[in-house]
């Protein structure tokens, strides 16, 4: 008898184990994770793709229309395509591409290279292409010398509506580094 009810104690904490994981799953299945990006030399690229292999995330590339090239790049000429755009505020480059199911996604991750001390316009393009209710958007960046402060100051006061976390330069980051903060996000 004392052999049946300690099999059948031990029968139960297993099955209640395995119920309680298997809510666990669901709930992470249930955040969906979408990593986005815009990288005009590689690097932001680099860490997206990091960022998404180490958080289970789908993974986007915001790609403009018109690609970038070296000479638009030129941050030292001011008649250079980065500089006309960066230097208008109203300036939204045409994005190629949508994302197919942004409804799906809770968390979204967007990246991006640090140009004129915030986020490249196409940033701004790429936000105002979605609905992000009921989302939260995660900054993520990379650059030679700046900070992310700004950029994200300038992200929280165009688009108050948006659900914020606060974002992270990760361009020194390690595998391990962003490993930690894709979990801290979750």
């Amino acid at each position: 008898m004392k052999k049946t009810l300690l099999m059948m104690a031990a029968l139960l904490t297993i099955s209640l184990s395995v119920c309680s994981q298997a809510n666990k799953t669901k709930v992470n299945k249930n955040r969906k994770v979408l990593v986005t990006y815009f990288s005009a030399s590689g690097v932001t690229k680099g860490i997206a793709q990091q960022l998404a292999e180490v958080a289970g995330a789908d993974l986007y590339e915001i790609k403009p229309d018109k690609l970038y090239t070296d000479a638009d790049l030129d941050w030292r000429n001011k008649h250079s395509r980065s500089s006309v755009e960066m230097q208008d505020k109203k300036s939204r480059p045409a994005i190629s591409g949508k994302v197919a199911d942004m409804k799906k996604y809770s968390i979204v991750y967007v990246g991006f290279p640090i140009w004129w001390n915030t986020c490249p316009r196409i940033i701004n393009t790429f936000l105002e292409s979605y609905d992000f209710q009921g989302k939260t958007v995660i900054p993520f960046a990379t650059s030679g010398s700046s900070s992310i402060k700004n950029a994200c100051e300038d992200l929280k006061a165009t688009y108050p509506d948006i659900n914020w976390k606060e974002g992270k330069l990760l361009n020194r980051a390690s595998k391990e580094d962003i490993k930690k903060w894709a979990e801290s996000n979750q």
